[in-house]
């Protein structure tokens, strides 16, 4: 008999169209920047209904430019939840920002809009106002944007989604990604998310100059817009020039072939997603707290995590985490608060900054979630986890 697989937690979903997709870029005279990533762009700004797609080749990447395109630098703030990948801050870092942290719903698990707030009463009294506010769409939900933009609007900050986990996901009924409450937004096509790219990201926005500027920093800080370049003499050959320090953070047309592939079935995916998470919420233990919808969003389901009541049980998450693993089921953590890590430790960060975050990082393990989640491995993750926390 062959080993058991283990069933992964995510993973990506690649079909012949794909793959043919890919070979047609391959077989073309453009490998890198050609026609494909303009067309990647216009296709998912265009279903989000924002302005301006800047494809680049993370969204940690587009993360980056979108500080710099908004100014962020030194003796600036940002502020960002800490349930989150490390990307979410580091891009304030990178700009030579000083970064804090907001605490989480207990529902949601996104930025607490009454914890904003209240930090901003405070920092409004100290002269400490952050300069960016990065909420993030934990798990593919969305933020309470209306509110978040109103407290923008009252206290000064910009505001980049951090829609990582969210591309095909809804609030208030309008596509997540419009940009409506927001200046910037930012999506990943990692593998394990809605839509891949092999790796890639991409910022949308409704404002032209912050997508001049974004497209700028992707690419080297290079313009060839004969209105942007310096006079130069005459018998010399000017066809560009670098007017700002930028980076090599673009996709290449290989990604964005295997992109636009993928967008023709965005809506399938997330239906698929939404599939899966209704048979756990109706077939798992109600022993377990289980993922809480806000009613005016709809999630994309990028991740779906069951936290552990510790009152009710003598298992620990520890203990459930290994249990899991050993029965062949990946699960994974979603996320170690971004400020437990050493490196922001060593800023002065201590446990207990964010007690809401610190106790779902506790309790929380991010179960199978994927289209392509196979019936018996379903069922598979639902009988072993009613198992495990059984009465």
């Amino acid at each position: 008999m062959g080993s058991v697989v283990m069933i992964p937690y995510g993973r990506q979903d690649i079909c012949d169209d794909d793959i043919e997709a890919v070979i047609q870029v391959l077989r073309s005279d453009f490998l890198t920047q050609g026609p494909v990533v303009p067309n990647f762009e216009k296709n998912v700004s265009g279903y989000c209904g924002a302005g301006f797609g800047i494809a680049t080749n993370s969204a940690t990447s587009a993360l980056h430019i979108a500080c710099l395109a908004l100014d962020l630098g030194q003796d600036d703030w940002l502020w960002t939840s800490p349930t989150s990948f490390v990307a979410s801050s580091n891009c304030g870092l990178y700009c030579g920002a000083k970064v804090d942290f907001v605490d989480i719903d207990p529902r949601t698990y996104n930025l607490s809009l009454e914890a904003l707030e209240d930090k901003l009463i405070v920092a409004e009294k100290n002269g400490t106002l952050p300069k960016v506010v990065i909420p993030v769409h934990l798990c593919g939900q969305s933020c309470d944007m209306a509110g978040i933009h109103s407290l923008g609007n009252k206290y000064g900050f910009r505001i980049i989604e951090d829609a990582s986990h969210a591309v095909g996901g809804k609030y208030k009924n309008e596509p997540i990604g419009s940009c409506k409450y927001s200046d910037i937004t930012i999506f990943s096509f990692h593998p394990v998310k809605i839509i891949t790219t092999g790796e890639g990201g991409m910022a949308l926005t409704n404002n032209p100059m912050l997508a001049e500027k974004m497209k700028k920093y992707r690419s080297h800080g290079l313009t060839s817009n004969s209105i942007e370049m310096e006079a130069r003499p005459n018998e010399e050959i000017w066809n560009y020039q670098q007017v700002t320090l930028g980076y090599n953070y673009r996709m290449t047309d290989i990604q964005a072939s295997l992109g636009n592939s993928q967008m023709k079935r965005l809506d399938e995916f997330v239906e698929k997603r939404h599939q899966i998470a209704r048979r756990y919420e109706l077939e798992l233990t109600d022993n377990l707290q289980k993922p809480w919808q806000h009613p005016e969003t709809y999630s994309s389901y990028h991740l779906y995590p069951i936290c552990i009541n510790q009152d009710k049980y003598a298992i620990a998450q520890k203990e459930a985490y290994s249990n899991l693993q050993t029965a062949k089921i990946n699960v994974n953590l979603h996320y170690i608060p971004i400020y437990r890590q050493p490196y922001y430790e060593s800023m002065g960060f201590k446990a207990g900054y964010c007690p809401v975050a610190e106790h779902y990082f506790r309790s929380a393990l991010s179960i199978p979630m994927y289209p392509s989640l196979r019936e018996e491995e379903h069922a598979k993750v639902i009988t072993v986890i009613n198992r495990i926390f059984s009465p």
